[in-house]
């Protein structure tokens, strides 16, 4: 079987959807199937004889992907072309959406994984009921849709069949690398933290969203009550796919430099996956204060999971039985600074506590491994 992964940003284009597709399609691979890549240009071709043949060739994302993406997969005798949606990715042009009954009408089988059910814009006066029918069109049209978290399911399910509908949650984009009390220490002093130094990571891209002026306030918070607290931001600053990302990072740093907090926070960068890997391990706590709540859409909590670190992150709005409040992770409530900070110092104050969570965090992640969320594919593909 060969499948054709369309998608907006690959590696080493910056964002969580490219990892994620690079992730399953070296699983997929693993399992027997041949994988290509359609992606755009600031992406990087595969080198020859690779197993995933990547063909970054879009510049744009308007209607004339319909005949290329087509063309490609007769090219490479894709059986599926599978979609990667996320909106942003697509730079907010509708023609990605209308293309599954174009490809099927050239007798092509699509499968469509919604990242996110955010609307796009169309043109300024575009009401709301027509960019969400927009959204949605999609998953009327698509073979087979996937989601990953049961929110978006939910949200789905009264539009489609249900056989047509699947629910797979995303797994880590960032490798796990055992490491030693000692190498732990290192790298801790290697940014000049001390053993009484309270560490608090933040992994991922910052955008409205993911509650970036929580996070800093939350900081301010935490340094009136402790005398060396330190936030370690680990990753880029912003991804590739939507520029108001930019805007959003202007502001954090303002409040940054307002709440005089500067030297207390260290920006890393893009890194090596073993480099993230070490600094997850380097934190104290993992401060995540998404502002629409946790979910398992959300791959900077998966990596956070698989990491085994101690996690406070927001209470989230849909059912999420596979993580509980307490035992896997702390749960405060969107936007609230002082409850996140509140959380971060009781898990200071309760090593034990602290060290339950990494378990169990690290025990829960087993859920999602790649290996499983490549099989449910596969089994979906030959359903």
């Amino acid at each position: 079987m060969h499948v054709l992964f369309v998608t907006g940003e690959y590696p080493p284009m910056a964002g969580g959807v490219g990892a994620y597709t690079a992730a399953l399609a070296h699983a997929l691979e693993t399992l027997g199937l041949q994988v290509s890549v359609m992606t755009s240009r600031q992406a990087r071709p595969s080198p020859p004889g690779e197993g995933v043949a990547v063909y970054p060739s879009v510049r744009r994302w308007d209607w004339r992907i319909w005949p290329g993406i087509a063309r490609r997969a007769r090219e490479v005798g894709a059986d599926w072309i599978h979609v990667q949606y996320q909106t942003g990715a697509y730079g907010m042009h509708p023609a990605v959406n209308f293309a599954p009954r174009w490809w099927q009408r050239a007798g092509l089988r699509v499968a469509w994984t919604y990242h996110d059910l955010l609307v796009p814009y169309l043109f300024p006066k575009a009401g709301a009921r027509l960019r969400r029918w927009v959204t949605e069109w999609p998953a009327r049209t698509s073979d087979l849709v996937v989601v990953t978290n049961e929110g978006d399911r939910i949200r789905l399910a009264g539009r489609i069949h249900p056989r047509r509908l699947a629910r797979i949650p995303i797994g880590s984009n960032i490798p796990t690398h055992p490491i030693t009390e000692e190498a732990r220490r290192a790298r801790r002093e290697s940014y000049g933290y001390h053993e009484e130094t309270l560490v608090v990571g933040y992994f991922g891209f910052l955008n409205r969203s993911k509650g970036g002026l929580t996070l800093v306030r939350a900081l301010h918070a935490l340094a009136q009550r402790h005398p060396d607290v330190r936030l370690l931001m680990i990753g880029e600053r912003v991804g590739a796919s939507d520029p108001t990302n930019y805007a959003y990072l202007q502001e954090v740093e303002a409040l940054i430099r307002e709440l005089d907090l500067a030297e207390r926070v260290h920006w890393t960068g893009h890194q090596p996956d073993g480099e993230v890997s070490a600094d997850l391990a380097a934190c104290d706590v993992l401060l995540m204060p998404y502002e629409d709540g946790a979910s398992l859409r959300r791959g900077t909590l998966m990596a956070g999971l698989a990491h085994g670190c101690a996690i406070v992150t927001t209470t989230p709005q849909d059912p999420l039985p596979e993580l509980v409040d307490g035992r896997d992770l702390i749960y405060v409530p969107p936007g609230d600074p002082e409850a996140a900070a509140a959380a971060v110092l009781q898990l200071a104050a309760q090593p034990t506590w602290a060290q339950n969570l990494r378990a169990n965090a690290r025990a829960r992640s087993d859920l999602f491994r790649w290996e499983a969320i490549a099989a449910e594919h596969v089994r979906l593909y030959q359903s």
